[in-house]
């Protein structure tokens, strides 16, 4: 049977955030570092605003990566267009603001850049809210061979899906460990590949998924020799704040479908 899903030539190195090692996080900054640095695939985080503007965000709060307090879900553009978010990770990014998501999606484009988008959904919108007013965009600017969209949250994907099959939009489900009836869920969405934390992944569950014939995603590792088992396992790509720690260490990169 032939798959639903585009022929995604899935690197075994995706940039967590951008290059978070180097540049702060979920930035254009750290965008352009990652480019710069060899690496086609960034994962980085999108989520609303209070005027319901999506950016580029991992955080429900502005206190860990800006000059900013408060929570977003009570910003809007304007506000947020004042902060200092690049100051908090070094002199060198001082001015860096905060990137709306037109803006990211633009310079991927330029950039010729894959990204695994993860919807983050906080306990002040809904997961539905935040599928609404991200996918469609991501489908205009980005063709589905460069682009995975992911979250641990059930309705944004569901929503996702609701929007586009999976032959326009391949959908990750995020879980910090994979649960038992994990292959039920993946069914129910038409999903494209399995996003887990790599130190709660188990050897059997990684038979399992790709026995399944799904890709298998590991974040966020930064040690290679720690990781160096999950290869084996069958883990298609690793998320990494720094990649290039795995050069020369990690397998070829995979092409297309396993």
């Amino acid at each position: 049977m032939t798959s639903p899903h585009p022929a995604i030539a899935l690197p075994r190195l995706i940039a967590h955030r951008g290059l978070s090692a180097h540049a702060p996080e979920n930035t254009l900054a750290a965008v352009r570092a990652a480019h710069a640095a060899g690496f086609s695939w960034v994962e980085l985080d999108v989520q609303l605003l209070g005027d319901g503007t999506p950016v580029i965000w991992h955080d429900a709060t502005l206190k860990r990566c800006s000059d900013g307090h408060g929570r977003l879900a009570s910003l809007d553009l304007a506000a947020v267009r004042k902060l200092d978010v690049g100051a908090w990770f070094g002199d060198g990014f001082r001015g860096e603001r905060m990137a709306t998501l037109r803006e990211m999606l633009d310079l991927l484009v330029e950039l010729d850049m894959g990204v695994n988008m993860e919807l983050k959904v906080t306990s002040r919108r809904s997961g539905t809210e935040l599928a609404e007013a991200v996918i469609p965009r991501l489908l205009e600017a980005l063709p589905p061979e460069r682009l995975i969209v992911s979250s641990f949250d059930q309705p944004a994907l569901g929503q996702a899906r609701a929007i586009a099959d999976a032959s326009l939009l391949p959908i990750g489900v995020l879980s910090e460990s994979v649960p038992a009836k994990w292959q039920s869920r993946c069914e129910a969405l038409e999903a494209f590949s399995i996003h887990t934390d790599w130190t709660r992944l188990t050897a059997y569950r990684a038979r399992e998924i790709k026995a399944a014939d799904y890709r298998l995603l590991c974040y966020t590792p930064n040690d290679p020799a720690a990781f160096a088992n999950r290869w084996a396992w069958g883990v298609d790509s690793a998320i990494s704040d720094d990649p290039a720690l795995f050069e020369g260490i990690a397998p070829p990169p995979a092409l297309g479908q396993p």
